[in-house]
C-alpha cells in the first residue's frame, strides 16, 4: 500500500483530529459563564485580521470589545481575558496529546536513523563487524536537567498521558470525559516546587518511558546485531541533575541530594519488582518458580519496607536470573527466554542507580570555599601551608594543590557554603556505596575559567581523605573567551602529574562539558556554535597527543539558541577531527516531554542520536571534515555575527528593553522551578548574572527570538555585498554542519512574529531599538531563504512547519493578551499614581499568559 507523504500524514492524523476534538472541547461548560468557548474563536479571528492590518494589541482588544461585547467595563474585559487564557492553555494540551498519539504514524519509526536502518546499512556495506566493535565502546547519555521550562503540574501531565492513549484508540467517550476533567483541573502550581519535587517529576519519565524503551532498544541490538549475546557495554546511559545541580540554586542541599539518590534507587528496584511479578505468572515451572518468588520477596522488602536498607545485592539479582536462564534453556525449551533476557539487559543498563546523579557547582563558589579552607590550613600547626599562597602564580598554586594532603572530615566550618560543599563530596562516596559507582561519579564545574578551578575541586576530594576518588572532574566551558582558552587549560591539566595520575585511575578518560546557553547569550548564535566546534577540535587534538580519550558533554536542549533544534543532525555532521566515542547531551524543559515523553518519541529520538554517532564514525567519517577554506569562511561569518551581536548587546537600551518591554521580570513570579531566575540576589539586573532560560524565554515571549538569529543576516550580507556569495553557498551545499547550523536558525525565525510587537516602533524610548531587531530579522530571513533556495522558512520540514504554525495559531490570543496587558501596565505607570491595584491585575495577566505561551512552543527556552 502506498505510504502518504509525511505532511499528509500530519494533516490527517494531527490537524484534522485537532479541529474535530477542539470543536467538542469548546462546547463544554467549564464555568458559570458558558459562552467562553464561543467567544474565543471570534477573538482568534479578530487577532489574525488585526495583525494583518497592522493593529496594535490594544486596538485588537478594543475592536473586539466593541463588536462582540455589550459595552463591557475594564473589569469584565479582564475577566474574559483570564477565561480565554484558561481555554487556550487546555487547547495546547489537547494538541500535545494528539501530536503524541500520532507520533508513530507521522514519523517513520523504522526509517532513516532507526536501529533497523543501522543494521541494514551495515550489512549492505559489509560493515557489521565494524558496527559491533563500535557499539561495544560507544555510549549515548541523555541527561535530564534541573532546568524546568514547562508549567504543567503533575495532574495535567497525567491527563495528557491518558488523553494520548484515548486519542490513539479513538475512544470518543473517554476523550470527552478527559477534556471535561482537563477543563476543571488547575494549571497553576500553588507552591514553588523544591528540588526534590522536581526530581520526582522527572523520575516519572525514567519509570514510565526510559525504562521500557531503553530495555527494548538494547534487546533489539542483542537479538539482531549481537546474535543473542549479552551486551556488556550499556550503550544508552541516563544522567540526572535535579537534586545535584547546585549552581545558583541555594535550595539544593546535601539532604536533598541524599533523598534524590535514594528515590532513584527505589524507583529502579520498583521497576524490577514489577517485571519479576510479571515473570512470576509465566515461569511456573519447578525450581524456577522458587527462585523467582524469592527475588520478588527481596525486591518487595527493599522497595516498600526498607527505610533505605537493601535486602538484595545487584550481583545476587543478576546471578539468580542467570540461573533461571540456564534452567529455562536446558529444561524448558527456552520458554520465555526473551523476557528473561530483556530484564537482564535492563539490569545491566540501570543497575541500582537508574540514572547517574551529577553534582554541579559554580567555580566562583568553589573559590569562596577554598579561600575559607586556606585560611584554616594556614592556622593548622600540623601542616605547612604558605602564607603568601594568594600572591603565588597559578602554576605555583596548582603545584601546591597537587601535593596537598589533609583530612578535613572532622573539622567544622562556620561558613554554610563551605560546610555544604564538603558534605556533598562526602555524600558522593556514600551514594556510590549504596547505588554503585555510577550512582554519583561526576562533579561538574560551571563557569570554569582556568586549570586552577579544576585543581581546587580535585583537591577538595583529597582533603576529605579520598585519595583516588572514583569521580570524574568535569570542567564546563561556557563563555566565548573560556571556549577559546579551553584547550590550553586541558593541556595544563594533562601535564600535571597529580591530575594525570587521577586520569590514569579513570581509564585515561576526561569528560569536558561545553555550554551553548551562556555561549549564545555571551557571543551570539554563530560565534557560540563555532566556538564550541573549534574548542572540540583543539581539545580533541591536545587529548590525542596526550593519549587521553576526551568525551564531550554538550549543554544542549530547548531551542536552537540553547543548542537545540535538529540535535541528531548536528552530531552526524561532526568529522574525524572531533572525538565521537560518546554523545552526551542535556535534555530540559518541554524538550523532555516533547522528545522523550512517550515511548514512541523516546525510542525515535534515542535511536536517532545513536544513529548519528554510528553514521559519523562508520559511514561518513571523513566526508564531514571541514576544509581549511571552509573553516576560514565560517570563522569570518562568526566574527561578523559576533561584532553585530556585541554592539547590539552593548546598546544602552538593551537591558532596559528586556526589563520594561519583555516578560523577563515575571519569571521570578512563576512557580515553575526551585531555582532563582538570576544568580545574584540584589534587585539590579546584571547581564552576566542573568540565566539563559529567562533570557531566551523573554525573547521568545516577544516572538522575536533574538538569540537564535541575531547577527546571522549581517554576516551573510557581508559575503553578498562583497561578491563572495558563491563561497557561502558552496559551504551550505556541501557542509552538513553549516547547513544544520542555518536550518536551526531558520526554526528560530519561523517562530518569530513581529506584527505582535510592531506597535513598539512608535515608542519614544524603544522604537529605534525595536527597529534594529526587526531589520536584522528581515535581512536574516531573506538571506537564509536565498541560501536554502526556499520560498518559505522550514520548507524542507513541512510537518514541523505545520506544527509550529498550528501552535502559533492556537496561542495567538495569549500573545495578544500578554502584549495588551504589558502596554496597559506601561501606560498606567507613566500616568497618575493610584493605579497599583489595576497594575497588579495586569501583571497577573502577563504572568498567566507565560504558561500557555511557553508550553505551546515546546522548545522555546
Amino acid at each position: 500500500m502506498y505510504t502518504l507523504p509525511k505532511i499528509e500524514r500530519f494533516n490527517q492524523n494531527v490537524l484534522s483530529k485537532y479541529h474535530i476534538y477542539n470543536s467538542v472541547f469548546i462546547t463544554l461548560p467549564f464555568d458559570a459563564i458558558d459562552n467562553t468557548g464561543v467567544l474565543l474563536p471570534l477573538f482568534s479571528e479578530v487577532c489574525d485580521n488585526g495583525f494583518k492590518n497592522n493593529w496594535s494589541p490594544k486596538q485588537i482588544l478594543d475592536f473586539y470589545s466593541a463588536k462582540y461585547l455589550d459595552n463591557p467595563s475594564e473589569e469584565k474585559k479582564i475577566d474574559l481575558m483570564f477565561r480565554f487564557i484558561q481555554y487556550v492553555e487546555r487547547q495546547i494540551v489537547l494538541f500535545d496529546a494528539i501530536e503524541d498519539a500520532a507520533f508513530p504514524i507521522v514519523n517513520n519509526m523504522e526509517g532513516r536513523g532507526s536501529l533497523r536502518d543501522i543494521k541494514e546499512k551495515s550489512e549492505a556495506k559489509d560493515k557489521r563487524d565494524e558496527l559491533i566493535l563500535f557499539l561495544e565502546n560507544f555510549n549515548v547519555r541523555t541527561v535530564l536537567t534541573a532546568h524546568p521550562t514547562q508549567f504543567y503540574p503533575g495532574a495535567v501531565l497525567g491527563i495528557i498521558t491518558d488523553l494520548t492513549a484515548a486519542i490513539r484508540e479513538n475512544d470518543l467517550i473517554r476523550i470527552k470525559q478527559l477534556l471535561a476533567q482537563l477543563g476543571k483541573t488547575p494549571f497553576i502550581k500553588k507552591e514553588k516546587p523544591n528540588p526534590f519535587d522536581e526530581a520526582v517529576s522527572l523520575i516519572w519519565y525514567l519509570e514510565n518511558v526510559f525504562y521500557q524503551t531503553v530495555g527494548e532498544m538494547m534487546q533489539y541490538l542483542q537479538k539482531n546485531i549481537f546474535e543473542g549475546n549479552v551486551i556488556e557495554n550499556p550503550i544508552i546511559n541516563l544522567g540526572f541533575w535535579p537534586g545535584g545541580d547546585r549552581d545558583g540554586n541555594p535550595f539544593v542541599t546535601p539532604e536533598i541530594t541524599e533523598k534524590v539518590a535514594k528515590r532513584l534507587r527505589t524507583s529502579v528496584l520498583k521497576c524490577y519488582y514489577f517485571d519479576i511479578r510479571t515473570l512470576k505468572r509465566k515461569l511456573t515451572f519447578n525450581e524456577v518458580d522458587t527462585i523467582i518468588s524469592n527475588l520478588e520477596y527481596k525486591l518487595y522488602r527493599s522497595v516498600f519496607y526498607s527505610q533505605g536498607e537493601l535486602f538484595i545485592t545487584l550481583d545476587e539479582l543478576k546471578s539468580e536470573l542467570h540461573k533461571v536462564k540456564e534452567i529455562i534453556i536446558k529444561e524448558h525449551q527456552s520458554l520465555y527466554l526473551d523476557e528473561i533476557n530483556l530484564l537482564l539487559q535492563k539490569i545491566n543498563q540501570f543497575r541500582f542507580h537508574f540514572a547517574s546523579l551529577d553534582i554541579r557547582q559554580n567555580s566562583k563558589i568553589h573559590s569562596q570555599v577554598f579561600a575559607d579552607i586556606i585560611s584554616f590550613l594556614k592556622r593548622e600547626k600540623s601542616l605547612y601551608f604558605p602564607e603568601n599562597y594568594e600572591r603565588l602564580s597559578e602554576e605555583e598554586k596548582i603545584t601546591i594543590l597537587s601535593q596537598l594532603h589533609f583530612d578535613l572530615k572532622n573539622h567544622f566550618f562556620e561558613n554554610e557554603i563551605t560546610r555544604s560543599t564538603l558534605e556533598t563530596i562526602q555524600l558522593m562516596r556514600e551514594i556510590q556505596e549504596s547505588n554503585g559507582e555510577k550512582g554519583c561519579n561526576r562533579y561538574i564545574i560551571s563557569n570554569n575559567e582556568s586549570a586552577l578551578n579544576v585543581m581546587e575541586t580535585f583537591a577538595l576530594f583529597r582533603l576529605l581523605d579520598w585519595e583516588n576518588p572514583t569521580v570524574d572532574i568535569v570542567p564546563l566551558f561556557e563563555s566565548v573567551d573560556d571556549l577559546q582558552n579551553a584547550y590550553e587549560i586541558m593541556e595544563q591539566l594533562y601535564k600535571n602529574p597529580g591530575y594525570r595520575n587521577h586520569l590514569k585511575q579513570r581509564k585515561n578518560k576526561q569528560t569536558v562539558m561545553l555550554g551553548f546557553s551562556d555561549g549564545t547569550k555571551d557571543g551570539g548564535y554563530l560565534m557560540a556554535n563555532w566556538s564550541i566546534y573549534k574548542a572540540k577540535e583543539m581539545i580533541t587534538q591536545i587529548s590525542r597527543e596526550h593519549d587521553i580519550k576526551v568525551i564531550f558533554f554538550d549543554g544542549r536542549g530547548g531551542p536552537p539558541a540553547r543548542g537545540g533544534g535538529k540535535t541528531h543532525k548536528f552530531y552526524a555532521s561532526l568529522g574525524s577531527t572531533i572525538e565521537n566515542q560518546e554523545i552526551q547531551v542535556t535534555v530540559q524543559g518541554q524538550t523532555i516531554s516533547s522528545n522523550f515523553g512517550t515511548q514512541d518519541s523516546c525510542r525515535y529520538n534515542l535511536e536517532n542520536l545513536l544513529s548519528a554517532g554510528v553514521a559519523n564514525e562508520i559511514f561518513n567519517k571523513v566526508e564531514n571534515n571541514l576544509s581549511e577554506t571552509e573553516k576560514e569562511i565560517i570563522d569570518t561569518l562568526a566574527h561578523l555575527g559576533y561584532e553585530k551581536y556585541t554592539n547590539f548587546k552593548n546598546h544602552p537600551q538593551f537591558l532596559p528593553y528586556l526589563e520594561q518591554m519583555s516578560t523577563l521580570k515575571y519569571y521570578s513570579k512563576t512557580n515553575i522551578g526551585s531555582r532563582p531566575s538570576k544568580r545574584n540576589t540584589d534587585g539590579k539586573l546584571n547581564f552576566s548574572d542573568l540565566r539563559a532560560i529567562p533570557f531566551v524565554s523573554s525573547w521568545s515571549q516577544l516572538k522575536q527570538n533574538v538569540p537564535g538569529f541575531f547577527g546571522v543576516g549581517t554576516a551573510l550580507h557581508y559575503f553578498e555585498e562583497n561578491n563572495r556569495w558563491e563561497e557561502v553557498q558552496n559551504l551550505y551545499d556541501n557542509s552538513l554542519f553549516f547547513r544544520t547550523l542555518l536550518e536551526n536558525s531558520m526554526m528560530s525565525l519561523a517562530k518569530c512574529f513581529f506584527p505582535l510587537t510592531a506597535y513598539m516602533k512608535e515608542d519614544v524610548i524603544f522604537g529605534d531599538f525595536w527597529q534594529i531587531i526587526y531589520d536584522e530579522f528581515l535581512v536574516t530571513k531573506r538571506l537564509l531563504l536565498k541560501i536554502a533556495d526556499h520560498n518559505e522558512l522550514m520548507e524542507n520540514y513541512p510537518d514541523g512547519k505545520a506544527s509550529i504554525a498550528m501552535r502559533e495559531q492556537i496561542v495567538m490570543p495569549l500573545l495578544t493578551i500578554q502584549q495588551y496587558a504589558s502596554s496597559q501596565i506601561k501606560a498606567l505607570q507613566e500616568g497618575k499614581k493610584g493605579n497599583e491595584k489595576l497594575i497588579a491585575v495586569y501583571e497577573k495577566l502577563v504572568t498567566r499568559s507565560l504558561f500557555g505561551n511557553t508550553n505551546a512552543s515546546r522548545n522555546s527556552a
